[in-house]
Formats: C-alpha cells, sequence, structure tokens
C-alpha cells in the first residue's frame, strides 16, 4: 500500500464548501422558492430508493467499491420496502370496504328493527328528560328509519323501548 492520497477523495475543508453548496441550493430550490413547480417530499418511495441507489453505484470510489454484501442488503431492504408499501395498500383498501359493509349492515340492522315494531307500543325520548309512549303505524326505510307514533315521525334512535305486547285499537 502506498502513502499516497487518491485523487478521488475530498479533503476536510473541500467536503465542507461541497457540503455549504449543497445545502444553500436545497435551501433555494425547496424553501425559498417554491414557483418552480417543487415541491418537496415528506416521505422517499421506491424509485427515489432507486434513484439514490444507482447514484451511490455511479460515484463510489474505484478503488473501494461497494462490497456485495452491501448491495444485497440494500436491495433486500427496498424489497422489504416495496412489500410493506403493498400490503399497507391492502390493508387500507380492506378497512374502507369492511367500513362500508359494516355500515351498511348496521342500516340493515336498524331498519329491520323498526319494522319489527309496527302496530307494538315504544317509548321514545323526546328531549329534556321526556319520554311518550305510544304506537307504532308505520315505518319508514332507510338506513335512519323514521317511525309514526301518535300522528308524528320520530327517529328509531329516539326508541328506549319496545313493548312486547301488541296495541289494540
Amino acid at each position: 500500500m502506498s502513502s499516497v492520497e487518491s485523487p478521488w477523495r475530498m479533503d476536510p475543508q473541500e467536503k465542507a464548501l461541497l457540503d455549504m453548496e449543497v445545502n444553500r441550493i436545497n435551501y433555494e430550490n425547496f424553501v425559498n422558492g417554491k414557483e418552480d413547480g417543487r415541491i418537496p417530499k415528506q416521505e422517499l418511495g421506491k424509485e427515489d430508493f432507486l434513484q439514490l441507489l444507482m447514484k451511490q453505484l455511479a460515484y463510489q470510489d474505484p478503488l473501494s467499491p461497494m462490497e456485495d454484501k452491501e448491495f444485497i442488503a440494500q436491495m433486500a431492504q427496498f424489497s422489504s420496502l416495496e412489500q410493506m408499501t403493498a400490503m399497507s395498500q391492502s390493508f387500507a383498501s380492506l378497512s374502507s370496504s369492511l367500513s362500508r359493509d359494516f355500515a351498511r349492515i348496521a342500516d340493515m340492522i336498524s331498519s329491520t328493527e323498526a319494522n319489527s315494531s309496527l302496530g307494538k307500543t315504544v317509548e321514545l325520548a323526546i328531549g329534556d328528560g321526556k319520554t311518550m309512549q305510544g304506537v307504532v303505524h308505520s315505518v319508514t326505510k332507510g338506513g335512519d328509519p323514521q317511525i309514526m307514533v301518535n300522528g308524528y315521525y320520530y327517529n328509531w334512535s329516539q326508541v328506549i323501548e319496545v313493548f312486547n305486547t301488541e296495541a289494540s285499537e
């Protein structure tokens, strides 16, 4: 090994000047002037990872190239990132689908309960801690069914109790 310094290596002063220049350009591009249409990203994606890897390979020190183990480790990290992203998207889609299904099921249950109260006596909360009783004469369909008691419509959510005995009129 020779003690001669590699011509491709920067001394600390050159590195500091380069870092300052890079920071200045980044500040100008992303903090001061968004008028050029560039908006900084808050997270890195797989395209960013591949670009970084390609730059790393292109600008590596020819006297000390990146080792195979490092390259394989980075590719494994990239693969894991891609799989986690796909799983995250699948979970989000599944969650959205389940939320819609649960809402539909809850609507069907409310509608079924309201329909089963036809002709029965119910107790309703009518506000300010007051309640009233009456016979259900009509039920509207839909996710938020309404029942007609004593000539007025009330939301099914106002029902406190449904009595098992059918009213006789």
